[in-house]
């Protein structure tokens, strides 16, 4: 498979029309029309489903675009790499990580960075440790901030000196919100959403887990979610109590939401991980001298 040819799949399978994709990638729809055939042959599958004045993707395409977006991705980021070599510090660093409050030590870092260099850009992707884990195995991502519980044995990594504490995310007007904090009895028969990272149980200890109990009943569950946003919208619309950590949902002044910690206690700490023996650019590698300096407890 050739880049020009991926990147022309891409472009159709964005314009959902091989007319328009000709239009926007400056080629004749003869020429695209028969580069997507020599590629449906070549992988021995049909990418589209091709209708009258538009095309749909097969399972098979899905598949091949988000494939094909990673690859791309990975091409920008080695052509950015190589075009930031020189004299000058310039370039980009992509960051990873789930919701927590501890970005902000990160942000400092990159406040700094960004005025003692301000060529160097800084790329933040948000998705859970499942995200960001395999983006970091795919080289798509230069570091990965990581909530516990998740095992970082394949990887390098730093202890972020921060703990995230755990508890529920409610309506102002539940009965449970007039409570300091929220036990595990308390929870029993309530409707719950709940991420699906701290859910999964992994080879390691889950903390999580181990504070709900083996009485815990997962048919009380009625949402997971990856990220909070959406989940606190699902609270404010009486659906459940978000299991959640603090400090990422608007609790403040007059919202009608509130956060309520477990009890006993709950924290979780953080990890900044990368992939062992990686090849930084001039930019991460001085991101990351940075992170050292700032996080003297190194687990590597």
């Amino acid at each position: 498979m050739e880049l020009r040819v991926l990147r022309y799949f891409l472009g159709v399978a964005r314009k959902g029309s091989i007319t328009g994709a000709a239009q926007a990638l400056h080629v004749t729809q003869p020429t695209l029309s028969r580069q997507l055939k020599d590629l449906e042959d070549e992988l021995g599958q049909q990418l589209f489903i091709r209708g009258s004045h538009s095309v749909s993707l097969t399972p098979e395409g899905m598949l091949l675009r988000k494939r094909a977006g990673e690859i791309m991705e990975m091409v920008y980021k080695t052509e950015a790499e190589f075009n930031s070599m020189g004299d000058a510090v310039c370039g980009d660093v992509y960051i990873g990580g789930g919701e927590t409050d501890a970005m902000r030590q990160i942000a400092r870092i990159i406040g700094e960075l960004h005025d003692d260099y301000p060529e160097i850009r800084f790329h933040i992707y948000s998705g859970n440790a499942e995200d960001v884990t395999e983006r970091l195995d795919k080289g798509m991502l230069d570091f990965g901030i990581l909530i516990q519980p998740v095992n970082i044995a394949k990887y390098d990594y730093l202890n972020l000196p921060a703990k995230d504490v755990w508890g529920v995310v409610m309506r102002r007007d539940s009965p449970l919100a007039e409570k300091k904090s929220i036990t595990r009895e308390d929870l029993a028969g309530l409707p719950l959403i709940c991420s699906r990272q701290p859910l999964q149980q992994t080879s390691g200890y889950n903390e999580v887990l181990n504070w709900l109990g083996d009485g815990f009943d997962q048919d009380n569950i009625v949402a997971t979610y990856n990220l909070i946003y959406n989940a606190a919208l699902l609270v404010e619309e009486g659906v459940g109590y978000a299991i959640s950590l603090d400090k990422l949902v608007n609790v403040t002044g007059r919202h009608n939401l509130c956060f309520r910690p477990f009890e006993p206690r709950l924290e979780s700490g953080l990890n900044i991980v990368w992939k062992k023996y990686q090849v930084f650019s001039a930019a991460a590698e001085l991101f990351l001298e940075k992170l050292r300096e700032k996080f003297a407890e190194t687990g590597e």
